[in-house]
């Protein structure tokens, strides 16, 4: 022991001192290659945990909000007023019965159309099968809102049907073919069925055969064994495919409003969001907002809820011999595929006639032709195009830079929180997008922190909510081509050294990268037509094709409107040419 007259131990003794928890041996006790191991251990981590801020600040958050204005007033005091007013409208209850009803009608049409043309082209063989699984899926390249343009032009009042019967048959009053209800339930039908025969081609595909040969072995007839093997087989992905036609028929407010139906909620929420003047209605329409995301999440989890009933866990990858049809099954076969691809064609006629035709006025046709509107659209005023390819681009950036990480999450790894990953990326499918619009405008209209303005005044909000919109398909392209590279390919990487990043770069990349290209083609095709929640957040300067497409025909400019729609065909057509060369008949999987 040192006496009294011992001097004190100096700092840095205490620093070189064994055991000594200080910062000194702390930082001297990892080795560079330890510092290098430990930085590979969080970038993963914090990967995740940007996905999570993603996520939560432009999906969770504006649906939060607008769930929070709809249950407060003014002073932001918790009330149900504003939904008890709601209930007690008579026009706005009659506005939720008709898009239900409207919905469900599109459901029904899409399912018996849909369900009928899967069947041919999977299970028979017959003169033009390759061609017309080819042409079944062109309906699906061109929003709603063209598709409507298309049908006034050949079917409206003064359209070419009507003009030649008047000149035909000597009538005084056109029949009207699409202005009403009857019309937009044409219009969504006509588009949108090409969704429900992805799904059901991809869920047939599925089935085992030696199911039905059992059933055919016991004595059940041809009918008999579609209805109880293979129809209730084929309800996952059919189940996916209708929820998405209902919700997009429910959430699409441009067609119902060119065609003159306003008692829709889609309608109304835009209505009263877009007029700025009557507080109590801007209130209104946040309140229809929030109901039809509520809505389209009760939707949801009914059909999730109905497909985990049964189980479906005998499903595989099979091919089926066709049955080849001769004499008047194959002409019927023909002729039924050829009727409703010719009504579905009956808008690309419509539009490519008026990008062209000048004095189309009570003429069957055109009676001039120019390139003038093009000139107008391409030339004059690029930016419609211009911004539509940058924002969608950019949305496909962000999607693959956000999806594909999530993909790996839920295919590769245990993380908690997984199941609510995945459950996030369903329910981006079931927004609405008129919803998630005007969510934006209520989540991001404050002005942000050094910069003075909100975000909503910034044109990177058009492709941030362009890919919130159409990230799940990236994601299900990437999870599905995950799902058949074999785990032991990536373990074989890593015993030989080979890191976590370098082994998805060197070895499950090239194995997956079909299902990026397909999933982000998605992504790009459909925020190219996306025209809901634009509407919504296209300032001056800022407008994509489907808003130009709604301004100019609004403006009577319906020229140029079709211009516009041509080259949307036209940009979507080859997305979807590659799309079909790469994927082929598994793109159901996008919808499922």
């Amino acid at each position: 022991m040192g006496g009294p007259d011992m001097a004190p131990p100096t700092p840095q003794a205490l620093a070189r001192a064994p055991g000594d928890p200080g910062r000194g041996s702390t930082a001297d006790s990892f080795t560079p290659r330890q510092r290098v191991a430990g930085l590979r251990r969080a970038l993963p981590l914090a990967g995740v945990a940007l996905i999570w801020l993603f996520l939560l600040a432009f999906l969770v958050y504006p649906l939060g909000r607008i769930f929070y204005d709809a249950v407060t007033d003014e002073a932001g005091r918790l009330t149900l007023a504003n939904f008890v007013a709601f209930a007690r409208d008579p026009f706005y209850v009659r506005s939720l019965a008709n898009s239900v009803l409207l919905g469900l009608g599109t459901v029904a049409a899409t399912s018996v159309l849909g369900f009928a043309i899967a069947f041919l082209l999977v299970r028979y063989d017959f003169a033009g099968r390759g061609l017309f699984g080819y042409l079944t899926l062109i309906p699906i390249i061109s929003p709603p809102l063209v598709g409507v343009l298309g049908f006034t032009f050949i079917l409206g009042r003064a359209g070419t049907v009507n003009v030649l019967l008047m000149d035909w048959l000597d009538r005084i009053q056109p029949i009207n073919f699409v202005y009403g209800v009857h019309g937009v339930l044409l219009v969504e039908t006509l588009h949108l069925f090409p969704m429900i025969t992805l799904n059901v081609v991809d869920a047939l595909g599925k089935i085992d055969p030696s199911l039905e040969e059992a059933a055919a072995s016991v004595g059940a007839r041809e009918w008999r064994r579609l209805r109880t093997v293979t129809l209730p087989l084929t309800t996952p992905g059919y189940v996916a495919g209708a929820l998405l036609v209902f919700i997009w028929t429910f959430s699409d407010f441009a067609t119902p409003l060119v065609l003159g139906v306003h008692d829709l909620l889609a309608s109304q929420a835009y209505l009263n969001i877009v007029q700025f003047v009557d507080r109590r209605l801007f209130r209104m329409g946040i309140v229809i907002s929030a109901l039809m995301v509520g809505l389209a999440v009760v939707f949801l989890l009914a059909a999730r809820r109905y497909v985990a009933i049964k189980d479906y866990s005998s499903l595989s990858y099979a091919r089926l011999a066709r049955r080849r049809l001769t004499g008047v099954r194959q002409a019927l076969a023909v002729g039924f595929l050829s009727l409703v691809l010719l009504a579905s064609f009956i808008p690309y006629a419509g539009v490519a006639l008026a990008s062209v035709g000048r004095g189309w006025s009570l003429t069957p046709l055109p009676t001039a032709w120019t390139l003038q509107f093009f000139e107008r659209v391409i030339v004059e005023t690029p930016k419609y195009i211009v911004n539509s390819l940058l924002y969608s681009g950019l949305a496909v950036i962000f999607c693959i830079a956000v999806g594909v990480p999530i993909a790996w999450i839920l295919a590769r790894t245990t993380l908690p929180g997984r199941d609510t990953l995945d459950a996030l990326n369903t329910l981006i499918l079931a927004i609405p997008g008129t919803a998630i619009g005007i969510a934006y405008i209520r989540a991001f209209h404050a002005d942000l922190p050094w910069i003075g303005r909100p975000l909503t005044g910034l044109w990177i909000i058009l492709p941030l909510v362009l890919c919130i919109r159409r990230l799940p398909y990236t994601v299900r392209g990437s999870y599905a081509s995950l799902l058949l590279v074999h785990r032991s390919v990536e373990e074989a990487a890593a015993s030989v050294g080979a890191t976590g990043a370098r082994t998805f770069r060197d070895v499950t990349l090239p194995m997956i990268w079909r299902g990026v290209l397909v999933g982000s083609l998605f992504s790009f095709m459909t925020s190219l037509q996306e025209a809901s929640a634009v509407l919504f957040l296209a300032l001056g300067g800022w407008e994509t094709i489907p808003v130009g497409i709604f301004s100019f025909y609004i403006a009577g400019s319906a020229s140029e409107a079709a211009a516009l729609g041509v080259v949307l065909i036209v940009v979507a057509a080859v997305s979807l040419a590659v799309i079909n060369r790469v994927a082929g008949a598994r793109m159901g999987g996008m919808f499922g």
